[in-house]
């Protein structure tokens, strides 16, 4: 997660070329504190709004993304290198997650009768008030709308402290929601630097924090956080396994595995990472992935026809660069790729590695980047052991035609997610988060609205 200290200016940067395209200040200590009244302003009235007001304004924020989602778009890969095709379907699914929460938010809060010896007792759902979000550039628009339109519909208001190398998508996601007419004050972006957001979560009028970005990130959030007793929600790293036995149709699993590697350039939480062969498959799967990774094209993601462009940052194409050649110098082969690309902007060519050492960055670290590391393994019972050998637990897809290991690999491969014969991603519908250092909390589906809100006790005589 790129940040700055409170003297800095906050950059965008086109990773493409290196070119600064615009700075900006990070606000004053008395720009927050308005920011900060405003909000709970905003809240003593927006709590007592009606679910077909909010969702009438959601609906609103949908269509403007729909309708300006080629400039919307091009802004996510001036700032920070996703493909352009990407980008706009990133906006479009920012629109789906309005639409499904003003349709199901009031279902997913309504009070639950529970039979007891009252008269009347049931379970009340309630806002709980400023939620404070620290969001990451990967997923500029996604990561934000996925947290924001439960956190909205359910009567909290927003505050947004996003990467400080994306701060033109911050302001665009603040104006969407201004021209969609929700009340002031409702959600407000803020430029600001790392100590200032820790202020932040030290302030009593910020009832809860969610955090999605490094482990390191989240961990100072959740201690920060843990000395005010206040909520927070954790979505962390991952190095996701992706599976494959011998009965999966190897032909759709080598395509699916290239995309759910080079999604984003490499930089997902939820991109496997990891893919652990079974040895009867594992050559001929190596040698059909290594094809089809030689067959992308790495350029200017402004382009329609770019398959991976350049990483988001300087910072994290020379973290990549010195991952790789930790792990090849601890034992792997390099298969293709490996290096970074010279001339302008950050690009790495897009890697495949082989004999991957257990104790090596490429096998114990998240890999941010186009690398993708081939395990063989004997069987299923290897292959759980190995996906279970690592500090994350975030997500894992596995191919497998044979129904017993399907109930295997779900029931035994620690993560929050599990995909079978399919590519792990995130659906408005379904609770998206991790166990273990990949965080806590859910986002998305019904679990992702309950995070904040107060789950009220009634009971009646």
């Amino acid at each position: 997660m790129a940040s700055c200290d409170d003297t800095c200016v906050i950059a965008s940067i086109n990773p493409a070329t290196g070119e600064t395209l615009a700075t900006f200040t990070p606000l004053s200590g008395a720009q927050i504190e308005e920011k900060l009244e405003l909000a709970m302003r905003a809240f003593r009235s927006w709590r007592g709004s009606s679910f077909p007001v909010r969702a009438a304004l959601m609906e609103r924020v949908a269509a403007i993304l729909e309708a300006d989602k080629d400039s919307l778009g091009r802004l996510i890969t001036l700032e920070m290198g996703k493909p352009v095709r990407a980008a706009k379907e990133e906006v479009l699914k920012c629109a789906w997650a309005c639409r499904y929460y003003a349709g199901n938010a009031e279902k997913f809060l309504r009070d639950e009768p529970v039979l007891t010896t009252a008269s009347r007792s049931y379970v009340h759902y309630q806002p709980i008030g400023v939620v404070l979000a620290i969001m990451p550039w990967n997923f500029p628009f996604w990561q934000v709308f996925r947290f924001a339109a439960p956190a909205l519909m359910a009567g909290n208001v927003c505050l947004l402290k996003h990467a400080s190398n994306v701060p033109q998508c911050s302001m665009a996601i603040e104006d969407v929601f201004r021209r969609s007419g929700f009340p002031e004050g409702i959600f407000q972006s803020l430029l600001v630097g790392a100590r200032q957001a820790s202020g932040l979560i030290e302030d009593q009028r910020i009832a809860g924090v969610t955090v999605t970005g490094s482990v390191q990130a989240g961990s100072a959030v959740a201690a920060a956080s843990g000395r005010q007793i206040k909520k927070t929600v954790l979505e962390l790293g991952g190095s996701d396994a992706f599976i494959v036995m011998p009965s999966a149709d190897l032909g759709v699993a080598v395509q699916t595995a290239v995309r759910a590697r080079m999604i984003n350039n490499g930089q997902s939480c939820i991109a496997a990472k990891r893919f652990l062969v079974a040895k009867p498959c594992v050559e001929e799967f190596t040698r059909r992935f290594v094809e089809a990774v030689r067959s992308l094209k790495v350029g200017d993601p402004i382009e329609e026809d770019t398959d991976v462009g350049p990483l988001a940052t300087l910072d994290g194409l020379r973290a990549l660069e010195q991952q790789i050649q930790n792990t090849l110098a601890m034992g792997a082969r390099l298969l293709t790729g490996g290096r970074k690309i010279e001339g302008p902007g950050y690009y790495f060519e897009p890697t495949v590695l082989a004999d991957v050492s257990k104790n090596s960055p490429a096998s114990r670290d998240e890999i941010f980047g186009p690398v993708a590391a081939v395990f063989s393994v004997k069987d299923a019972t290897e292959a759980i052991h190995v996906a279970n050998e690592t500090d994350f637990g975030l997500g894992a897809s596995v191919w497998t035609n044979d129904e017993q290991e399907r109930v295997r690999f779900i029931e035994h491969v620690d993560a929050g997610m599990v995909f079978v014969n399919g590519m792990v991603v995130s659906d408005p519908r379904l609770p998206f988060g991790g166990v273990k250092r990949s965080g806590y909390g859910r986002e998305l589906g019904r679990a992702g609205i309950l995070e904040f809100t107060n789950v009220k006790t009634v009971w009646i005589a």
